[in-house]
């Protein structure tokens, strides 16, 4: 189903260390609102939809969660790469390195483990089609804190801000595809 292009979506090349920032953007890696829970949710959701428009959407919209999944776990990495023992302490990081040492790990910036309680699929095409919609926006609202709390590295902003935009764009698309879903069952009706 799925073709690797070995290539990002959108390119990443951090050149200096940031751990303190590391840190918060692990939150979009495996946080409540991040970009593995959105991807698990909608291609799961896309099995219950009535209409392969919406199906296709979740697929493609999924697709491109893992896409931002794998952009946050290169900008994570590459802002911890270099860190020393000392910089991983003066950071907070020190309970992450003792459990995982500096590799990615599906938490929230405090350090709460992902978990299936993130996700949604209620088998109500509305409701989850709603509920994506509140994800996308939830999303979005972390990535512009994201982007507030480092305005002083450009290097870092232009990511946030492409994954910010697509957030807008996904919420708009499920919001068309909510339109075209209300249509079919109206016609049942």
């Amino acid at each position: 189903m799925w073709y690797y292009v070995k290539t990002l979506e959108y390119p990443v090349n951090l050149k200096s260390s940031d751990l303190k920032m590391a840190k918060l953007l692990i939150t979009q890696y495996g946080g409540p609102d991040g970009e593995l829970g959105a991807a698990l949710r909608y291609l799961n959701q896309r099995y219950s939809m009535p209409t392969n428009k919406a199906k296709g959407l979740l697929t493609d919209i999924g697709t491109e969660e893992m896409a931002h999944v794998e952009i946050l776990g290169t900008m994570v990495y590459q802002l911890m790469d270099n860190a020393s023992i000392a910089d991983i302490k003066a950071a907070g990081l020190d309970g992450h390195y003792a459990d995982h040492g500096k590799a990615l790990f599906y938490t929230d910036a405090t350090g709460n483990p992902w978990t299936a309680t993130y996700i949604q699929a209620k088998g109500d095409v509305i409701a989850d089609l709603h509920e994506n919609m509140a994800a996308e926006q939830k999303a979005r609202a972390t990535y512009e804190k994201l982007i507030d709390l480092c305005r002083d590295n450009p290097e870092v902003l232009d990511p946030l801000r492409y994954l910010r935009e697509r957030e807008v764009v996904h919420f708009q698309r499920f919001g068309e595809a909510l339109r075209g879903v209300q249509d079919k069952l109206a016609e049942r009706k």
